[in-house]
């Protein structure tokens, strides 16, 4: 087989059955969509969304000094993570630029699950295999040995609770539990790139199509339905939430980026990139770097990332992602722009669609917040 050829989740021959639109993505044969991505898209704010999201890498570090490497190896506090909890963080190269934004899940004691972006799971891989020289802690490659689905929306609660007698109430948001669901084991994570309630279930292949059939099942009395990568696109990017490639790169650190927060300077011992990071937070407090902001299109046009900015006839920013918005009916976008020009209701701001300047409301991030 060749080393190009797409590869394919567990469930393939599933999303084929339902007519899904195939696409190749980080390397892997994806569903992008089933029908209509703007239904699926209000399914799962409304209702829920079943996605297959195994192209995502696990990495597993056990040993004694698990704690000590990822402490090291990343920019947050790992060591200060409970068991059954979860973090978002980032692994950044030694000048600070980010190599990618991680869910790290404390499994036990001196067991933790890296989850990375399916574009970057080798280079995190590498960058946590080389980061270990040193510590007693083994960094393993577990990306064949998952599945991951996930279940998004108001109505998963209720459909997971069909299925499983785990303590799903007890369950806060970034944590994680074992259990069994529809008589699969599972690790059951309240997590999700949606902005809604949700879980992701990691389980092993061969058990990802019993359970997706059970979820399916379980949740089509509330209108559950399949979902593809167009909608979580459309989903994390109203919910503001950042996407590799897009909001993230290695040319931005976490300052850069507004997510300075996860930055953890005071824990122990050095971690790499902290020299270039601490020079970053100096930076960006004496100078502000551009500023994450949404974008609200007055128009119909669809503004996509690469685009500029403009306001007065100068280029302020650059437009990072950008969609029709299912939920607030039109066009929107996450750009960088100068701090001048951050605040929500700033005027004259633009966005130079093939050499027009169409106009765009500066707003807020997120676009969309649930309802708790």
């Amino acid at each position: 087989m060749s080393s190009n050829a797409p590869r394919h989740t567990a469930l393939d021959a599933l999303h084929r059955s339902l007519g899904a639109t195939m696409t190749d993505f980080a390397g892997w044969d994806m569903p992008l969509r089933y029908g209509s991505e703007r239904d699926e898209h209000l399914a799962v704010r409304t209702k829920a969304g079943l996605f297959d999201l195994s192209h995502m890498g696990e990495i597993t570090v056990t040993g004694p000094q698990a704690a000590a490497l990822l402490n090291y190896a990343l920019v947050g506090n790992i060591a200060s993570v409970g068991v059954g909890r979860a973090r978002y963080t980032m692994i950044c190269r030694t000048d600070g630029g980010i190599l990618d934004d991680l869910i790290v899940y404390r499994l036990q004691e001196h067991e933790y699950m890296v989850v990375a972006n399916a574009s970057n799971a080798q280079v995190v891989l590498d960058a946590l295999t080389e980061r270990a020289e040193g510590f007693d802690a083994l960094v393993r490659d577990d990306r064949d040995a998952y599945a991951l689905i996930a279940v998004q929306g108001p109505e998963s609660p209720g459909i997971l609770k069909s299925l499983t007698d785990a303590d799903l109430d007890g369950l806060k948001y970034y944590a994680g539990l074992p259990g069994t669901v529809a008589g699969v084991p599972a690790l059951i994570a309240r997590t999700g790139y949606t902005g809604e309630d949700g879980f992701e279930l990691f389980v092993a292949p061969a058990d990802a199509e019993k359970l997706w059939q059970a979820l399916t099942d379980a949740g089509a009395p509330v209108g559950l339905v399949p979902c593809g990568l167009s909608c979580r696109d459309t989903l994390r990017l109203e919910a503001g939430m950042p996407l590799y490639g897009h909001e993230l790169s290695t040319s931005l650190t976490p300052f850069d980026a507004g997510l300075g927060r996860v930055v953890k300077f005071e824990k122990e011992g050095d971690f790499v990139g902290r020299a270039a990071l601490e020079a970053a937070s100096e930076r960006a407090a004496e100078n502000p770097p551009r500023v994450l902001v949404g974008l609200i299109a007055e128009g119909r046009r669809v503004p996509r990332a690469g685009y500029q900015v403009v306001a007065g006839g100068t280029v302020i920013g650059e437009v990072t992602s950008g969609a029709p918005s299912p939920t607030l009916g039109k066009p929107i976008a996450m750009a960088y722009v100068d701090a001048a020009h951050c605040a929500p209701g700033t005027a004259g701001v633009g966005v130079d669609i093939r050499g027009s300047h169409e106009p765009y409301e500066v707003v807020a991030l997120p676009f969309y917040k649930r309802q708790k």
